[in-house]
């Protein structure tokens, strides 16, 4: 099975090691709207999430199980019966499901972390993929922290869980501290060491903590000899993040002479999937970002400019329609139709569940061509989310709001929204309007978190972009991020404060992995 063929799994672990990051915990609603956009990316494994976590994770995994069917649906678990239990009734709908196991191999976390002997940690590692093989044929195995592991030890390890039945063998570089090089050359020797490595699938699962993970995958496969790629969307991932899906992705697709590698990835999906992610966490993707980022197509230099009239291939590698930015981003405007508004909502990918839910995205797409000229798709993207949003069970939902900011007075608010469906009417004063606005927010509610991050970006260009905000709260150890669009900054604030409380409100535990 693991002999190297041309055929590369892309393994997106977004909807787990990227929940990871602080404030990015998702909703079930939400990780399904991602997990049917993966779909249409055509990722071949979608690790959905930790069943054994919380409720809400388990929930949210055998929501995505029952509703995806072109991708293999995959839980984690750690390396005890009681959590690949869990995994594989949450996977129980899925066509396609898998189970992934993992146990730390490295002196520190044996020691420090899990308080076990190496001879522990082995017995324990079999026995879990033996267990897990009674629910599925299709079981991945990590061993955690592996690029500080002994490779002695490693070996046996690994030996084993593939003579159990193991048919994926996933090597992680947990903290980010692999370089390409030896990333490479250890999973290449252990390839070669361990007898029946042709057993399974060899895989790549890195951290960005150096800016290496891109660079370590791709090793991994060149050197190692790995088929399968571990990333998220963005990077997204606690710390520094993940390696980037959309990277290396396009680094095979346009390097393909070289890589001579293929994937299932529909790229045309990629933007979508990329805008789709960041609105929903709320981790806005910097300008510069890598064939996502606002400017990766966007050239100032006169020199490059006149090559780019002259002839595209001077200074792009890539084309941007390849990856699903559109030339003409200027789509509708307050004379659409619904019909056009559908059809837009179809060529970007968006499935809303109901003529209802269509109706109404409809409604506040009218809302926002008064108050703006012309709507990008960027706009429509923000809207759809604010209207699935308001699908969500909200306890708290925002109404209206006024306020007044004149120099040398100080700023004052006065918001209305509701409280478990009463609409209560608050004010406040700040050092400025957004600082008013939070603080009459926060005079009803009084939810006693601090503000450790607040962000504003612009949805599209232009005076009349709506502004997207991402607001972080902390309150008693749980980081949420809100985030809300509008063409009124101090109205987006008020709505991305209310989101925030709200994931606050959810009660939703989260258990990291990798504590």
């Amino acid at each position: 099975m693991n002999t190297p063929s041309n055929r590369l799994i892309i393994f997106d672990t977004t909807l787990r090691d990227g929940e990871q990051s602080p404030g990015a915990s998702m909703t079930r609603e939400e990780k399904l709207r991602i997990a049917k956009q993966l779909e249409r990316l055509r990722v071949d494994v979608i690790e959905a999430g930790f069943a054994a976590a919380s409720q809400g994770d388990f929930e949210s995994i055998k929501a995505i199980a029952g509703a995806v069917r072109e991708s293999t649906i995959c839980s984690l678990s750690r390396a005890n019966d009681r959590d690949i239990a869990r995994a594989a009734e949450a996977l129980a709908p899925a066509e396609r499901k898998r189970i992934h196991t993992f146990i730390a191999t490295s002196p520190l976390h044996m020691e420090m972390k899990l308080r076990m002997l190496p001879e522990q940690v082995l017995e324990q590692a079999k026995n879990a993929v033996r267990f897990a093989r009674q629910f599925t044929d299709d079981i991945e195995f990590s061993p955690e922290d592996g690029s500080r592991s002994d490779e002695d030890f490693l070996c046996r390890v690994l030996e084993g869980v593939i003579a159990e039945g193991a048919t994926t063998i996933n090597f992680p570089d947990t903290v980010g501290y692999a370089v390409p090089e030896i990333f490479g050359e250890t999973i290449r020797r252990l390839r070669e060491r361990i007898p029946n490595s042709d057993k399974a699938i060899w895989s790549v699962h890195c951290h960005n903590d150096l800016g290496l993970a891109v660079a370590n995958s791709l090793a991994g496969v060149m050197i190692g000899g790995a088929r399968q790629i571990e990333c998220t969307i963005n990077g997204l991932g606690e710390r520094a993040g993940n390696t980037a899906l959309e990277e290396v992705v396009m680094a095979l697709r346009t390097r393909a002479a070289y890589y001579q590698l293929e994937v299932g990835i529909d790229t045309t999906q990629i933007v979508a999937a990329s805008k789709m992610v960041s609105q929903i966490t709320g981790f806005a993707v910097q300008p510069n970002k890598a064939v996502v980022g606002a400017n990766a197509f966007a050239h100032a230099s006169g020199i490059h400019q006149d090559g780019i009239l002259k002839a595209r291939e001077t200074y792009e590698i890539m084309r941007a329609e390849d990856v699903g930015w559109t030339a003409n981003k200027i789509v509708l405007g307050k004379l659409s139709g619904r019909n056009a508004f559908k059809q837009r909502l179809q060529e970007l990918g968006i499935e809303l569940d109901s003529e209802a839910e269509v109706n109404a995205a409809f409604g506040r797409f009218k809302e926002l061509a008064d108050r703006k000229t012309e709507i990008f798709d960027e706009d429509i993207m923000a809207l759809v989310s604010d209207e699935q949003q308001a699908h969500d069970k909200e306890y708290y939902r925002f109404v209206s709001l006024a306020q007044r900011s004149e120099t040398g007075e100080t700023p004052r608010a006065t918001v209305v929204f509701s409280i478990d469906g009463a609409e209560v009417r608050c004010e406040g004063s700040g050092d400025g309007p957004v600082d008013a606005t939070v603080n009459a927010i926060e005079s009803r509610a009084a939810s006693g978190a601090e503000l450790v991050l607040f962000s504003v970006n612009a949805i599209s260009t232009g005076t009349q972009s709506q502004g997207e905000v991402t607001m972080r709260l902390s309150h008693s150890g749980r980081i949420v991020n809100g985030v809300g669009a509008d063409p009124d900054i101090i109205v987006a604030s008020a709505k991305a404060y209310l989101s925030a409380l709200n994931k606050l409100h959810s009660k939703i535990e989260r258990l990291n992995p990798q504590n």
